[in-house]
């Protein structure tokens, strides 16, 4: 199962961490999109994760790993028995699932918090956030994907909210930018994130309206939320800054997924929202795993949710 090109430096790891290069089992978790492999092995009886960091993967080895070790240190990811930069290989604990609980949201409120506190990540190796993802938007509406009134009507509305949050005061501390429920694993007592390929320096409102977007479903649930985040209500101003972050990730997203499908050679073709599946439902759907977002069909419904939601809530 392991490729052949990786099983000296899964030996080495294993001997350093356990003292034997041999394993009881192993098998090859499914989810999540990144280009590492991923792996769950059995050591004397006890569960771990084995992570190989491809070379197609876009992060970088030394930041993924400084930053997952200090949020294993925050006691928020999985114990850390092995990492090698050279061989780009981590053994971490294995996370056994359960069910997401009903307090889910404000469990990440918390987790957040947590993360957020850390010393601050590197900046991005690629440019500020903001600035990578507007250019993706930009592509996005220069292949005119969108029916010509959607698109006369999304994109002004988009770039009035980026103008406006661009005028914002930076709010910089340690994200990891990725916490979707592939990453963000629930034991039946602690909330624990992994992958943290994405990890870095950003707006501190990206992570929160990326977990708004599975766990809050209303007005009612995003103040309990933002108050378990801050500690305090969250009053006008942060709320208004949460609110306009998560109508940004909105066309992010569909920009994101279209222009990497496009790249990857597939065919992306303009896009209706008039059957655009149900937002809650489709989330729903991708916390279960009933949707694993892995074929171009499914990311592309997924750019239709997200801009269907956009265009909803810019018509109120």
């Amino acid at each position: 199962m392991i490729p052949e090109q990786y099983e000296p430096a899964v030996s080495r790891a294993l001997q350093s961490a356990f003292g034997t290069d041999a394993w009881d089992e192993i098998d090859q978790p499914i989810g999540g999109l990144s280009a590492s492999l991923v792996y769950r092995i059995v050591v004397r009886g006890r569960p771990y994760l084995l992570r190989i960091i491809s070379q197609q993967a876009w992060g970088d080895p030394s930041r993924e790993f400084a930053a997952m070790q200090a949020g294993s240190d925050a006691g928020i990811a999985p114990r850390i028995h092995y990492v090698s930069l050279e061989d780009r290989l981590l053994l971490t604990d294995f996370i056994q699932t359960q069910p997401y609980p009903a307090d889910m949201a404000l469990r990440m409120a918390r987790v957040l918090g947590t993360l957020h506190a850390l010393p601050p990540f590197p900046e991005p190796a690629r440019g500020n956030y903001l600035t990578t993802m507007d250019g993706f938007v930009r592509r996005f509406q220069a292949a005119n994907l969108l029916p010509e009134p959607i698109a006369a009507e999304l994109f002004p509305r988009y770039a009035e909210l980026i103008d406006a949050y661009r005028k914002l005061p930076p709010d910089l501390v340690s994200c990891h930018n990725d916490v979707k429920p592939q990453n963000t694993l629930f034991d039946g007592d602690r909330v624990w994130l992994v992958d943290w390929e994405a990890a870095f320096l950003n707006e501190r409102s990206v992570d929160l309206a990326i977990v708004a977007n599975f766990f809050v479903p209303d007005e009612a649930a995003e103040q309990a939320y933002l108050a378990a985040y801050f500690g305090e209500p969250a009053g006008a101003v942060r709320t208004a800054r949460f609110r306009v972050m998560r109508q940004l990730l909105h066309m992010f997203y569909p920009a994101l997924m279209c222009v990497m499908l496009a790249a990857t050679g597939n065919s992306v073709q303009q896009l209706s929202l008039d059957d655009a599946p149900d937002f809650d439902d489709f989330h729903r759907g991708l916390i279960s795993g009933e949707i694993p977002l892995t074929m171009p069909a499914e990311k592309l419904d997924y750019a239709r949710v997200h801009l269907a939601r956009f265009h909803q809530n810019a018509n109120p």
